[in-house]
């Protein structure tokens, strides 16, 4: 990233821990704090019906009240035989852990077998002005029949990507990376900055 055009700091609008190291190994260079350990203690309803729409709520809801630059990002996985679904409930999916959510997955994709998939996410940087910038990008691939691989989170060991030709389970961070939806968000919110 350009670093006149950027702070030094930008406050991230997440409290995942994963989706945090994700972004941190990406964007270097620039100091990255949780929106938590930048003084941020509220709950934010993540109530918009898009990635888009809901990745600016996180961010508007940061700057507004800490008046500092931030990052935010939605994020989800899209399954075709699903109508896009799990989509912006994707964490919350089966309403329980992660594991739960990949097991309803499977669960719903039985006996089909047109399984084609993508990761979305939609980005969105408040800088010092207060005016919104999004990023997006995707990335493809499939849904497997069974969990292969123990890296990564979420529906990563279910997820046959199609750049890697492995499960997002078996890459490393940085194979991930390089092709994630996340990665390629955050490419192209820097190609507008």
């Amino acid at each position: 990233m350009s670093k006149n055009k950027l702070p030094e700091k930008i406050v991230v609008a997440s409290g995942n821990a994963h989706k945090i190291e994700e972004i941190r190994a990406i964007f270097k260079g620039v100091e990255l704090v949780t929106m938590h350990d930048a003084g941020f203690d509220g709950d934010i309803e993540e109530n918009g019906k898009t990635f888009k729409e809901n990745a600016l709520i996180k961010a508007q809801a940061v700057f507004d009240k800490l008046r500092l630059p931030v990052l935010a990002d939605d994020s989800g996985l899209c399954v075709d035989a699903l109508h896009g679904a799990p989509g912006v409930y994707s964490a919350r999916f089966s309403g329980g852990t992660s594991a739960d959510n990949r097991a309803l997955l499977l669960k719903r994709l039985d006996g089909v077998s047109h399984r084609t998939a993508r990761f979305s996410c939609s980005v969105c940087y408040i800088g010092a002005d207060g005016k919104p910038l999004f990023g997006e990008g995707e990335t493809r691939g499939r849904i497997l029949f069974e969990e292969i691989g123990d890296k990564g989170f979420g529906y990563d060991s279910l997820f046959f990507s199609d750049d890697l030709q492995k499960s997002f389970g078996e890459a490393t961070e940085d194979e991930k990376n390089s092709v994630s939806h996340r990665y390629r968000a955050l490419c192209d919110l820097r190609s507008k900055l």
